[in-house]
């Protein structure tokens, strides 16, 4: 596939999935996952999953704007660098987000992100 198209498609469903079905993130993690959110780094499929249903809004809505990707490495993983505006629930403004994703294929022929980095854009 693609990796311009691979890289699309993953944005697609990481974000359906985090605005819909928090739990379901799980399944794109593995245990020597790390999550950096906000400068705070958490470790694992189960720690990951939980610091992000633990948020303090239960409804959002990722409005994507940039998605730009490169290969990482022999064994076929890829960067995934997302730029975009997050709505909350009741909030009149939008707040604008980066995200890093480090994806490693699995012999599935599927990918799984091995690190995955979070921030808040503040202008």
């Amino acid at each position: 596939m693609d990796p311009d198209a691979l890289a699309k498609a993953f944005v697609e469903h990481y974000y359906t999935t985090f605005d819909t079905n928090r739990p379901g993130l799980a399944s794109l993690y593995q245990e020597a996952s790390m999550l950096t959110f906000e400068g705070q780094k958490i470790q694992g499929s189960q720690n990951i999953v939980a610091k992000l249903t633990s948020l303090p809004f239960q409804q959002c809505h990722h409005s994507i704007t940039t998605v730009d990707c490169q290969p990482s490495g022999v064994n076929g993983g890829m960067l995934v660098f997302v730029s975009g505006n997050l709505q909350l629930a009741g909030e009149q403004h939008t707040l604008k987000f980066s995200q890093m994703f480090h994806l490693i294929p699995t012999p599935q022929g599927s990918y799984y992100v091995m690190n995955d980095v979070f921030r808040l854009n503040y202008a």
